[in-house]
């Protein structure tokens, strides 16, 4: 991050962070970090994450031109902006709950999630060339079958008809030819919100779904 900025400072840019799984809520971090932010750094945060996905009420911290720039843009682009959200995390932040419940009860409920879909993919497929990006943080996981045998692009179609959702990796590689670079149709992303069960049941399809594609 510190590189970032300083990339962008001596081009006279400003540095626009997705901060939406960052500190200091929802803080779905498993790993040490720092939050650092100056003038240049326009910081982009949002309440869905904390239990508010409905609401749709983002934060930014920013320049105050910055902000109001934001605001008026708003203004306009939504004839209708939520309050919902606004006046639940207005106490919430007032009290300190927000970051409490950041702490005490989000973090430490998608570190489990992460840690369960982590034993059950390797349960289903530890002896198959897979590898699991370190969970980091965030809600879902990068997982990558290397020499796949087909794209994901395929691999999401044929899980799709079994009732199982996944998202391809082909999509995540802007300005790299994907034809060359086969990593980029070997990976995907999986979602780790869903209850234990869902979880389990979802990673027991693609594990018999991948093992039937590499033959074994």
């Amino acid at each position: 991050m510190a590189k970032l900025s300083d990339l962008a400072k001596a081009h006279n840019i400003p540095l626009i962070i997705d901060n939406a799984y960052g500190m200091p809520f929802p803080n779905i971090i498993h790993t040490d970090a720092k939050l650092t932010w100056d003038d240049h750094t326009i910081l982009c945060m949002s309440l869905s994450k904390i239990g508010l996905p409905g609401t749709r009420t983002g934060i930014i911290v920013a320049d105050p031109k910055v902000v109001s720039a934001v605001s008026a843009m708003n203004a306009i682009v939504n004839l209708s902006p939520t309050r919902f959200g606004t006046a639940i995390a207005t106490p919430l932040l007032e009290s300190d709950e927000l970051k409490r419940l950041a702490d005490e009860e989000i973090q430490p409920f998608y570190q489990a999630k992460a840690n369960f879909a982590v034993s059950c993919l390797k349960k289903e497929l530890g002896n198959y060339p897979m590898k699991i990006h370190q969970p980091e943080g965030a809600i879902f996981l990068w997982i990558w079958f290397q020499d796949l045998p087909i794209n994901t692009v395929e691999l999401y179609q044929r899980l799709k008809a079994k009732n199982t959702l996944i998202i391809p990796s082909e999509h995540f590689f802007p300005g790299i030819d994907t034809v060359i670079y086969s990593h980029a149709h070997e990976c995907i992303r999986m979602s780790i919100a869903q209850d234990d069960a869902t979880l389990e049941k979802g990673i027991a399809v693609i594990g018999e779904v991948v093992r039937a594609l590499y033959g074994q």
